[in-house]
């Protein structure tokens, strides 16, 4: 079992930085992959950026990369999302999320692979 609760999130201008943080409990965090999505008003939940176990590797959407890093700390059970040059359609909802699917791409990045959620953190990007 995998308990995650996301902070860090708020109201920054266009260009601005955000860095999210999501708190794992649970002995077998480090044996899990991480994940950030989002999810706008009105539109579906899409993939942000993920990380393998160990923290070797990483994927991202295409429209955050080069802007957000992806990093974990295994010793603090903790996941970070460094969110820079933050625009307007970044504004969405992020959620972290914990899976034990074996790494690769696409298939980390869809949701059905996560088997826990946290609730959540309000990002809104100004113009």
């Amino acid at each position: 079992q995998v308990q995650l609760v996301e902070s860090g999130g708020g109201l920054v201008q266009a260009g601005g930085s955000l860095r999210l943080s999501c708190a794992a409990s649970g002995r077998t965090f480090s044996s899990y992959a991480m994940g950030w999505f989002r999810q706008a008003p009105g539109k579906e939940r899409e993939f942000v950026a993920a990380i393998s176990w160990s923290g070797g590797s990483t994927i991202y959407r295409d429209s955050v990369k080069g802007r957000f890093t992806i990093s974990r700390d295994n010793a603090l059970n903790m996941v970070y999302l460094q969110m820079n040059s933050l625009k307007p359609d970044d504004t969405a909802v992020y959620y972290c999320a914990a899976s034990q699917v074996s790494w690769g791409f696409p298939r980390i990045a869809g949701d059905d692979k996560y088997e826990y959620w946290g609730q959540g953190t309000q990002v809104t990007v100004s113009s």
